[in-house]
């Protein structure tokens, strides 16, 4: 009788042992991942046609997939610091690092901030004694600047409570670790530690989706359980951090989510995508040949998911969203429509005075620890309610701007520069750019400013010291709107774009001196923003 339930089991596409899988994932622990050589459980809307249900056919895909990653593989900084290091607890903060990094950014983005960070923080005890001011330093123009904020305070936690000591499986390091879940905790124990445990982000969910034709939106609970144990079930025992990283190259190189290479894939065989893709092309074929001949519904093709073909597997393509021939592998994954940001509208000045040296000095201020660009510095800004007509913003902008002086300041010192748009992940943010001089050299006026500025929130820097502090992109964006209009003069600012066939070099000369030979005369910012002389 136990031949007969194990036959019966492997015709379903289970293996012995499953139903604790199932009651483990139901659960929700840790060892829900499936046991070296148990096959993932099927639930009753899911199909064994989306695993890899023959031993012999995962053991081909991890051998094609790593000997294409032996010859293939990129020469990026941290594989290099991984392969070198003999440190276990180094090489983790390392790969920690990196993969820190690479979340929601582009390799080529991270390679110079990794090399600079790892030159000046080499151990977690570095970074563990560096403040959040650096830090926050080093980040800027990366993006999502908490990811830094709390890989520090990590690397403190493992400083003062774990005796330097990084956590040495996946379950603890995302237990113990802030900012560290269960993607960054699979990609370090892999890759650190040689432990056996898959990993899933972006390019391991396009991999696996097409391989195994997973077309249900791949940000649903069914799908994501899934796609983890797919991941716990192909990772290769011997070389895990090599498959993972091998998976993620695979996605990002060669499986693209646009035209990808398919003749260049070193699991195409594999892939059951490409044979759907291939099925329709010879169907389409015949349809014009006139050769198509009607399907019986109780033989479905050798390629095609049954239930999927009946509508009941939650794997498959919705009936809603038809196959698309022009998408081709394309059409996996399937994903929910992308939130739109939403619009945003911030008044920014660009505050500028004359140092106690004679250089000009620019007035920055911190943002509030939490939220938003936590922690970084930019010009003193205001929110903008909807519907607020221009001169409204000037006078709270206005108010804004003398709170922080402490002093008045004239109306028609504020100078509008124009606007400049800014894209985060949840927010269209627009800024609406504006310039002040601070008038008068007075040495009791500027001890006054200096008194009423001498708060820790907020600091006068030069431009040099602008462009190495704490800023985000956008302010950065905001400075060279500033700088572009300076070089064009003072003309009238209805926006940052510079005039068609305007030559900034030009800009402030006399007329004809460009013709006549006359020495060029380059501007600073100040050109732009100095105070207009009162009747």
């Amino acid at each position: 009788m136990s031949k007969l339930r194990a036959a019966a089991r492997s015709r379903r596409g289970l293996q012995p042992g499953a139903g604790g899988a199932r009651r483990a994932a139901a659960r929700g622990g840790e060892d829900a991942s499936p046991r070296k050589g148990m096959l993932p459980p099927v639930s009753a809307q899911q199909s064994a046609y989306h695993l890899f249900s023959h031993p012999a056919e995962t053991e081909a895909f991890r051998k094609n997939l790593l000997t294409w990653y032996d010859k293939c593989k990129r020469d990026l900084p941290w594989r290099k610091l991984a392969a070198s290091e003999s440190d276990t607890n180094r090489r983790a903060y390392a790969v920690w690092v990196s993969e820190i990094m690479l979340q929601q950014t582009q390799v080529a983005t991270v390679i110079d901030y990794y090399n600079r960070w790892m030159q000046k923080w080499p151990t977690l005890q570095a970074l563990a004694k560096a403040s959040l001011e650096e830090v926050n330093e080093l980040w800027a123009g990366l993006g999502y600047y908490s990811r830094g904020k709390r890989l520090q305070e990590a690397a403190q936690k493992v400083v003062s409570e774990l005796a330097g000591q990084m956590p040495g499986t996946a379950e603890e390091l995302q237990k113990l670790l802030p900012g560290v879940g269960r993607y960054t905790a699979g990609a370090i124990a892999s890759i650190s530690y040689g432990q056996a445990t898959g990993v899933v982000d972006g390019n391991v969910i396009r991999v696996l989706c097409r391989v195994r034709c997973i077309g249900a939106d791949a940000s649903s609970l069914a799908v994501t359980d899934r796609l983890w144990y797919l991941a716990n079930a192909l990772v290769d025992p011997a070389r895990p951090g090599d498959f993972n990283q091998a998976m993620m190259e695979l996605g990002a190189t060669v499986c693209t989510p646009r035209a990808p290479l398919c003749t260049a894939c070193p699991v195409k065989q594999h892939c059951r995508a490409r044979c759907r893709v291939e099925n329709e092309l010879q169907s389409a074929s015949k349809r014009l040949l006139g050769e198509a001949a009607p399907r019986c519904p109780q033989v479905p093709d050798v390629e095609e998911c049954a239930a999927g073909a009946a509508g009941n597997c939650s794997l498959c393509l919705p009936a809603t969203e038809p196959w698309d021939s022009s998408l081709g592998v394309a059409n996996f994954p399937r994903r929910a429509a992308k939130k739109q940001p939403r619009a945003e509208r911030t008044a920014t000045c660009v505050l500028q005075r004359r140092g106690p040296r004679g250089e000009s000095e620019y007035l920055i201020v911190q943002r509030p620890g939490s939220g938003l660009l936590a922690g970084l510095w930019e010009f003193p800004s205001l929110p903008s309610g909807p519907g607020l007509k221009e001169k409204q913003q000037r006078e709270a902008l206005l108010g804004h701007v003398q709170a922080w002086t402490g002093e008045a300041v004239a109306r028609g010192c504020l100078q509008r520069v124009g606007e400049v748009v800014h894209i985060f992940s949840h927010i269209h943010q627009t800024y609406v750019v504006y310039s002040l001089l601070l008038g008068g050299d007075e040495k009791t006026a500027l001890g006054r400013r200096d008194e009423a500025l001498a708060r820790p929130a907020s600091r006068w820097v030069t431009q040099a010291e602008f462009q190495k502090s704490a800023v985000s992109t956008a302010m950065k964006k905001v400075w060279k709107a500033c700088e572009r209009q300076s070089c064009e003069g003072r003309g009238p600012a209805k926006g940052s774009k510079r005039k068609r066939g305007a030559d900034p070099s030009h800009a402030g000369q006399p007329k004809g001196a460009a013709d006549s030979g006359l020495p060029k005369r380059q501007l600073s910012l100040d050109v732009f923003v100095r105070a207009p002389a009162r009747e």
